[in-house]
């Protein structure tokens, strides 16, 4: 079931970050911006040259390996990102004093996570390294195509530029200062396609380390459940779009301006608002545009760009990801999705942090050593082949909910854990202390009256983990939402179990099973499951939701129990399978939930909130807002029928 033991850091964490924070073989390096490199279609993208210098403060002649870092940030945010990090004496300082105010327990409790990010080696990995670059490794940081510097349009993901990132590899391993090993760099969208790059050009890569990577990313965080993911890709595409129109100040005072870049980018300056702007207005899905529908369609080739076929993957994958984070989906399926890779060539470590915050507390005690410290490890092991012990590192890492603290074992899920139903029942649980829209209870027992719940949409869920994941954890500042649901469950109806008399742990991805029904043609349901501590406090450790239109389950990809129920939902989210209901009709739904490793001390109680809405996370397409109207959903408590959450458990619960 997992063990919590000094091999999280241990003496190999000690020696590895040694080896990383000690005295590096080079003393310096250097950087040559703006190297173009010319794509198979003549498109120019441009890239930072990082490399270390002898003594003489020139580039070492040594052919070295290489890390590419493709990154649609701009690399000039990167090397500036890089340059303050690592400015000496003074950032240390400044982070340690940052570090050193503690606001927890006020209102500003979220601070120190939000801070602590800047000690993880986070932002190294976002930017590139120094004491990486000085130990011995060159470092390629590359604007995407069509930001940055680099010419053409952004495509975001589009079969063209996963095409780049190859070539861009290819092209790396050529040079006359590369020996040929080639390992890849960053995060978020740079962790990304790097999966994208080992999957699409398999053993061509030496080794990857993504930092909070999708593989799947229209259930990531395009659609997720069926809804538009609202709260992430409107401040995400702004924020691209912005950078990228960026100009290259020092071409244009030296007079070497790159025009061919200003007309990309007056040809597309705002990527896939068009796209956001539909899915958002249109009336009905026979309406949609083409561009629209080629990502709501099963196999068209937008649709394909946006996947990651990860049993391709021959390349040594170290993957850092986390429960709140906005690709949780993908990440926990890791391990078991990079099939062709030998237990000693895939590590994964799951984090309690945000997507932002990824790493807030590596390097302290209890903790995994730092971002950067495990990166330089794994590079040296598969790059350069020093058997320094990463590869007998924990297969998985993972950060227990609500508490943080750490268990490692041989897979996610963890060994050793049984689905049971948990249903829910129209009882009152009693247990709640605070506001709610309706008061259930949770039991191993089936109901045995009936009962109708009615949901109505609010927008309490402003307040809450969810509404924290998909800003990437920047309003975890108010950590009194994020740590605390009882605000936004005054919107919803609760089901609360039974004090647990005995530690109980949840390893896997629940789901939420729902007798239900709706007043109109399409409902968006949204379900969380939370564990509740003596004093009230409820903390989500998996959340979900669900446009009922859009609820058919591809039961080739998902994942059943013994006894036939669903414990791993994979939604089909295309048009192909889009049905809407008739008013008044009963019918059975599934929630697919975010995975969890989670755990309910003597006292604690498990429950299950359930909403009609999930703003600003996600809000229904245009098609299903306009067709559900908003109006109240219901719940049906029925004893032939019953409604039940499904969960991963080391021991049965009453």
């Amino acid at each position: 079931m997992g063990t919590a033991d000094a091999a999280v850091y241990g003496a190999l964490g000690a020696q590895w970050t040694r080896t990383h924070d000690g005295k590096q073989k080079y003393g310096g390096y250097s950087v040559k911006p703006d190297v173009p490199i010319r794509m198979s279609d003549g498109t120019i993208l441009r890239g930072n040259l990082i490399r270390p210098v002898g003594r003489d403060g020139k580039p070492v002649t040594t052919k070295l390996p290489t890390i590419v870092n493709m990154t649609p940030y701009t690399k000039m945010v990167s090397a500036l990102a890089s340059e303050v990090m690592n400015y000496p004496v003074l950032v240390p300082q400044l982070i340690d004093l940052l570090n050193g105010i503690n606001l927890q327990g006020t209102v500003l409790s979220g601070y120190n996570e939000l801070v602590g990010a800047l000690r993880g080696g986070l932002i190294q990995t976002f930017a590139y390294d120094p004491k990486l670059v000085k130990s011995g490794y060159n470092m390629l940081v590359v604007d995407v195509r069509g930001t940055g510097f680099s010419q053409g349009t952004w495509q975001v993901f589009g079969q063209r530029e996963r095409r780049d990132t190859t070539e861009v590899v290819d092209w790396a391993s050529k040079q006359s200062w590369s020996n040929g090993k080639i390992g890849m760099a960053g995060v978020s969208y740079s962790a990304i396609n790097q999966l994208q790059a080992a999957s699409d050009d398999p053993g061509k890569l030496d080794a990857i380390f993504p930092v909070v990577p999708g593989a799947d990313l229209v259930r990531d965080i395009i659609a997720p459940g069926g809804g538009l993911g609202f709260g992430f890709l409107v401040p995400w595409l702004t924020l691209v779009n912005t950078t990228k129109m960026i100009p290259n100040v020092a071409s244009m005072l030296n007079g070497t301006f790159d025009w061919t870049w200003l007309a990309d980018r007056v040809k597309d300056p705002l990527t896939y608002f068009d796209v956001l702007l539909d899915a958002l207005v249109t009336r009905d899905v026979r309406t949609l545009s083409p561009k629209t529908r080629s990502i709501v369609e099963a196999g068209s080739a937008r649709r394909a760009s946006f996947d990651t076929d990860l049993s391709r993957v021959q390349t040594p994958t170290f993957t850092i990801g986390g429960w709140n984070d906005l690709f949780t989906n993908s990440e926990s399926r890791m391990l078991s999705s990079l099939s062709q890779l030998p237990n000693a060539q895939k590590k994964l470590i799951m984090d309690d942090g945000y997507h932002i915050t990824s790493s807030s507390n590596f390097g302290r005690p209890g903790h995994p050593p730092r971002i950067d410290v495990l990166a330089r490890a794994w590079y040296d092991k598969w790059l350069k082949g020093i058997d320094n012990g990463i590869d007998r590192y924990a297969q998985a890492t993972l950060a227990s909910e609500p508490s943080g603290n750490f268990l490692q074992g041989p897979s996610y899920p963890l060994p050793g854990y049984t689905y049971q139903r948990q249903y829910l029942r129209g009882t009152p649980s009693r247990s709640v202390n605070t506001p709610v829209a309706g008061d259930g209870s949770l039991s191993s027992a089936t109901p045995t009256r009936r009962a109708t719940r009615e949901v109505k949409p609010g927008l309490s869920t402003l307040c809450d983990r969810d509404a924290a994941q998909a800003a990437a954890g920047v309003t975890i500042l108010f950590d009194f939402c994020g740590k605390d649901t009882r605000l936004s469950e005054v919107a919803a109806q609760t089901f609360t179990g039974k004090k647990v008399r005995s530690l109980t742990r949840i390893s896997g991805t629940p789901v939420v099973h729902l007798r239900q029904r709706l007043k109109a043609t399409d409902g968006y349901w949204h379900a969380t499951v939370n564990i509740v501590s003596p004093d009230g406090r409820s903390q989500i450790v998996s959340m979900g939701q669900l446009m009922v239109s859009l609820r058919a389950v591809d039961r080739a990809k998902s994942k059943y129990a013994p006894n036939g129920d669903l414990t791993d939902p994979v939604l089909y989210l295309s048009l192909d399978h889009y049905n809407k209901v008739r008013p008044g009709q009963i019918l059975d739904i599934d929630i697919p939930m975010s995975a969890t490793q989670a755990a309910l001390k003597p006292g604690d109680r498990l429950r299950v909130d359930i909403y009609s809405f999930n703003f600003p996370k996600a809000v229904p397409l245009g098609p299903g807002l306009w067709s559900s109207q908003l109006r109240p959903q219901y719940i049906e408590i029925d004893p032939a029928n019953p409604s039940w959450v499904n969960v991963p458990l080391s021991k049965p619960m009453r």
